[in-house]
């Protein structure tokens, strides 16, 4: 399983010939380092609407005649705009072909600008994302929270990646624990360094999480990681 990480909390995995994009905030994100043209997928999972992780759904989704995998009031709106799509609830899982899917607890919100309104987009997920004997855990925007210990329980985690910027998500301590209850292999963190109010060392971070036992891995936008 290959792992790319393009900024924010935008996460590429590739396996046995599928390509899945999480989350894909590409074109307003200064830390990206690729544009929605470039993306080439099978499918776009969303953990969440709120623009730093909807981005540019819409526009990879139709270039890829692909479906958008979302909480089913996400996915519904993305159907509205022209897209494919599955709705799916928490707790819930989906085999599709070549992967599969499975939506956890998350506390964070959910919604989506249009206008000066604000459209309710279900509630917010992290994802569990198996393609073959491997699974990729994106927590999505959360904060942390004791049922983590049940994710890691009844999952076998090859790799996870974790908020650390705080203030709207866990912070790098919470995040550490985290990674410690879901019992995962190794954690990319994610959601820091975009925006002022959530600037964070990534590189602390890992170096603090691998005293625990666990990988890090502070990547880069455009670099990857193989698990």
């Amino acid at each position: 399983m290959k792992i790319t990480y393009y900024g924010h909390s935008c996460i590429l995995v590739e396996a046995n010939g599928v390509r899945i994009i999480i989350d894909p905030f590409l074109s307003g994100n200064p830390n990206s380092g690729i544009t929605p043209e470039d993306i080439q997928v099978d499918a776009v999972v969303l953990t969440h609407g709120h623009s730093d992780h909807f981005g540019d759904t819409i526009q990879i989704a139709k270039q890829n005649d692909c479906p958008v995998i979302a909480m089913f009031e996400l996915a519904e709106y993305c159907e509205s705009q022209g897209t494919k799509s599955f709705g799916m609830s928490i707790g819930g899982s989906y085999s599709f072909e070549g992967f599969k899917v499975k939506l956890t607890q998350a506390f964070h919100s959910s919604s989506i600008s249009v206008g000066d309104s604000w459209i309710y987009a279900g509630m917010p997920a992290g994802v569990l994302l198996t393609i073959g004997d491997q699974t990729f855990y994106h927590a999505g925007d959360t904060g942390l929270f004791g049922d983590m210990r049940l994710i890691g329980e009844m999952n076998s985690i090859d790799c996870a990646a974790l908020p650390i910027g705080d203030v709207f998500t866990m912070g790098p301590e919470d995040a550490l624990l985290a990674a410690q209850w879901i019992r995962t292999k190794s954690v990319i963190p994610v959601h820091y360094n975009t925006f002022p109010a959530i600037e964070q060392d990534p590189k602390d971070f890992c170096d603090r999480l691998r005293q625990t036992g666990v990988e890090g891995y502070p990547l880069r936008a455009g670099e990857s990681i193989d698990i």
